[in-house]
């Protein structure tokens, strides 16, 4: 897949200063980046000198024309999910690239943020940038490529992941899968499990991610 040059809603920080970090959302299949960014809207009062970013992903969605997608999701087969989170890494770092040079910011002090197709991307795509991430949050996706996070000289930046257990298009086993391949690479894994929630976002993930942040971005 050629590079192509990702954008999408953003938001400068609350604090109206400089930023001093960055909140990148990587949306779900057939979403857009408007999917996410109002969770930023929110997080902005734990992480006032934040800056928030959710590009939209490369192609048109297959299954919802109005949506993106990052990749192919309508084959259910896991090295189709290899193969498309490899194949749209490229736009999505070259997004990275410039969103950090635009802030004058660099990894550490840059976050992930996935939702399902999203957690994908930023679980492959995270731990192959060229320094270490501050961290990464996954609500309710999968680990696409149990290799990628044990590619040498791949980085092992904490990760939070988040799933409900009434989800029934990314079964809530997933999350046991992708803690455990993670763990395999020596990367640092917390999950939590929302109780009720299908494949969304529950209120209690919301607030567990919001405190991970905080926890891992300098200041």
């Amino acid at each position: 897949m050629p590079i192509t040059i990702l954008d999408g809603p953003r938001l400068p920080p609350r604090s109206g200063g400089p930023a001093k970090s960055l909140v990148v959302f990587l949306h779900g299949f057939g979403a857009d980046g408007n999917d996410l960014i109002a969770i930023g809207r929110e997080w902005s009062r734990l992480l006032p000198d934040a800056a928030f970013a959710a590009p939209h992903a490369p192609e048109p969605c297959v299954a919802s024309p109005a949506g993106r997608q990052w990749f192919d999701l309508t084959q259910r087969d896991p090295s189709v999910y290899a193969r498309g989170v490899a194949a749209a890494r490229p736009s999505l770092d070259r997004f990275l690239d410039q969103e950090m040079e635009r802030h004058g910011l660099d990894e550490a002090r840059t976050v992930l943020v996935g939702f399902s197709q999203g957690t994908m991307m930023a679980l492959h795509c995270g731990p192959l940038r060229p320094k270490r991430l501050a961290g990464i949050v996954g609500f309710s996706g999968l680990l696409a490529d149990r290799q990628a996070p044990a590619t040498p000289g791949a980085h092992k930046p904490p990760v939070l992941l988040l799933h409900g257990d009434a989800d029934d298009l990314i079964p809530v086993q997933a999350i046991f899968m992708a803690a455990e391949g993670l763990s395999q690479a020596e990367i640092p894994v917390e999950w939590h499990i929302s109780q009720g929630i299908g494949h969304g976002i529950g209120p209690d993930g919301l607030e567990l991610a919001g405190r991970f942040l905080t926890r891992v971005l300098p200041g």
